[in-house]
């Protein structure tokens, strides 16, 4: 029965869910991906979910499909005026992988040794694709039994990150509200600029089609994963500059896949993808190498935060919207836009100050997941991989 597509979807959809009302009714205390995916390996482990329940459901690879529109998306929520801004975001974020590096390389070694130490360092300051070049490097010099270090890091890492940065949101949302009532607030852009940047007057049938927005987006964002195919640069970085240039321009419209009515189905199958990294993983994989992984989550963890919080200082940025910036390297897209939701969602106390607090914690979030999960961490792995 669970071989059916359809089932094996609801039941994965299910964990989501639970999630998401454990997120509602904690208040955002409990992020939903971190019930979601701790959900899955647990059923996964015990039987209940078969091994190849992913497959089975067919969502995932549609889910793989929407990374690009996504990321596009993403770049039509910020107008390049917020966008230039957001320098400060950007050395938070490196602030906390080179800390992060420095630790782990430090102390991993002198407990286990150095190939440990860089199977850990590439992945905690990213994700997948610093997974990749780690785990291909590893086996070209013979080291494939090192490779389990790398997943299981990415596949855990933001059980580390998650909690950790929603809490710092939180504490932040709180203050911004504090600041909202005594009218010492200053908002990083008026929540109300990319609508008004986009007001074109009355639209024709052509214009309004939802089908039709949603194809532009689909065709920008194939552009976006062909440029990545032909170029150094990864297809994300394409795809949230196309979103970016094009909302500048005005081919796309402000929040893209929402105004096609497409983003909640976009972000679910995201998620499936997000949740399927945990796959492949077993309890004896765990076991073996559960010391080297608890050190180098806890160093990486604890190397983040603070750099998080030392470059946020000289920046003079507060700690609180800081330190979660720089903790993006452990969970990127979609789970920084995800904890910007959940955060203003269950702060705010009406429609207003929810938007205010979005829009204040979405920019430096998305910038810090691009700098680490995208950039930093592919160069550092890169790198350090060459020093083996």
């Amino acid at each position: 029965m669970i071989s059916n597509p359809l089932i094996a979807t609801v039941l994965i959809f299910a964990l989501i869910a639970l999630g998401e009302w454990i997120s509602i009714i904690s208040r955002a205390r409990v992020p939903m991906l971190l019930t979601a995916m701790i959900g899955f390996l647990v059923l996964s482990w015990t039987g209940i979910f078969p091994e190849d329940i992913l497959e089975k459901s067919t969502f995932a690879a549609l889910g793989s499909i929407l990374i690009g529109p996504a990321i596009l998306h993403m770049g039509t929520m910020i107008p390049l005026s917020i966008l230039k801004s957001q320098y400060k975001a950007v050395l938070i974020a490196l602030g906390g992988v080179v800390s992060s590096g420095v630790l782990v390389l430090t102390i991993v070694p002198l407990v286990f040794d150095y190939p440990t130490a860089v199977a850990g360092v590439g992945p905690i300051s990213g994700g997948v694709i610093a997974l990749i070049v780690t785990s291909e490097g590893l086996k070209e010099i013979g080291l494939a039994a090192t490779v389990v270090i790398p997943a299981l890091i990415v596949a855990f890492q933001g059980v580390m990150g998650m909690p950790l940065a929603l809490n710092f949101m939180r504490r932040y949302a709180r203050k911004m509200i504090q600041q909202i009532d005594d009218e010492s607030f200053i908002p990083v852009g008026d929540v109300d600029e990319i609508a008004a940047t986009t007001e074109r007057g009355k639209k024709s049938a052509i214009q309004s089609s939802a089908t039709l927005k949603l194809f532009f987006v689909f065709v920008g964002a194939a552009v976006g994963v062909a440029l990545g195919e032909l170029t150094p640069i990864h297809y994300s970085l394409w795809c949230l500059g196309i979103g970016i240039t094009g909302f500048k321009l005005g081919l796309f419209e402000a929040k893209a896949l929402e105004r096609s009515n497409s983003f909640t189905i976009t972000m679910i199958g995201i998620i499936f993808v997000v949740i399927g990294t945990m796959a492949d993983v077993t309890p004896q994989q765990v076991l073996a190498n559960l010391p080297a992984i608890i050190l180098v989550l806890i160093l990486g963890t604890a190397g983040i935060t603070i750099g998080g919080y030392l470059v946020s200082k000289l920046v003079k940025w507060h700690p609180y919207k800081g330190m979660p910036v720089a903790l993006t390297a452990l969970f990127g897209f979609p789970g920084d836009y995800i904890l910007c939701d959940e955060v203003s969602r269950s702060v705010a106390r009406n429609e207003q100050e929810e938007k205010t607090i979005f829009n204040e914690l979405l920019a430096p979030m998305l910038i810090g997941g691009f700098t680490t999960v995208t950039i930093a961490s592919v160069v550092v792995a890169g790198i350090l991989i060459n020093t083996l």
